[in-house]
């Protein structure tokens, strides 16, 4: 079943195999692909194994045809294009980037961690005055995010602005101090969701 896949794929991840991970979910994608439940999971393997890029690509592709107004589908497909291509392929379309960020966030403006890789995309092309609002909405929405503090701070040290800068890298260093009793907690979160599809009644291979 598509549950017991996102299960075995969650448990790969969870034992560092990101690989096999991306390749389990990938089938789960490939066993119901209108179902949102195994994208979430799928990014984040993806997020440590991106030598599958064309057929994760591919997944969130078909998953954004299949569900154009899911602000969610069109974010994934957007993080799976940068991701998977800005290393190796200098030909990467950044507009079709920003403009996927764009309609994810003109469908949910409150998806924090749009506005953070909508940032990060101006960032990288120097457009700093342009990033820095993405980042204090991101924020606004989630004060949690480190990588947008870190990257806020950034962007003040690129415009001229220390003091701000110091603020941000400050707060950037104590959510880090808290970073690896979160990470402890979603392992914990990861073998609970394995234990639960095994079982599950409807758990059938």
């Amino acid at each position: 079943s598509q549950r017991l896949r996102i299960g075995l794929g969650m448990a790969l991840y969870a034992r560092g195999n990101y690989d096999d991970a991306v390749k389990s979910l990938l089938r789960a994608a490939d066993l119901n692909p209108s179902d949102p439940g195994c994208y979430l999971f799928l990014s984040k393997a993806y997020d440590s194994s991106p030598s599958q890029a064309d057929e994760v690509i591919r997944r969130f592709r078909r998953f954004a045809e299949l569900q154009p107004h899911n602000a969610l589908a069109l974010y994934y497909y957007a993080m799976g294009l940068w991701k998977g291509k800005r290393a190796q392929d200098p030909g990467l379309d950044l507009r079709q980037i920003e403009s996927l960020l764009k309609k994810s966030l003109a469908l949910d403006p409150q998806l924090a961690e749009a506005h953070l890789q909508l940032g990060n995309l101006y960032y990288d092309q120097g457009e700093y005055a342009e990033a820095i609002p993405e980042y204090v909405r991101a924020l606004e929405l989630n004060s949690d995010l480190a990588d947008s503090h870190y990257r806020l701070g950034q962007a003040y040290v690129r415009t001229g602005e220390k003091d701000r800068a110091q603020e941000q890298f400050q707060v950037y260093q104590r959510l880090r101090e808290q970073h690896l009793a979160e990470v402890d907690k979603q392992r914990a979160e990861i073998r609970q969701f394995v234990y639960s599809a095994k079982d599950s009644p409807s758990a059938k291979p």
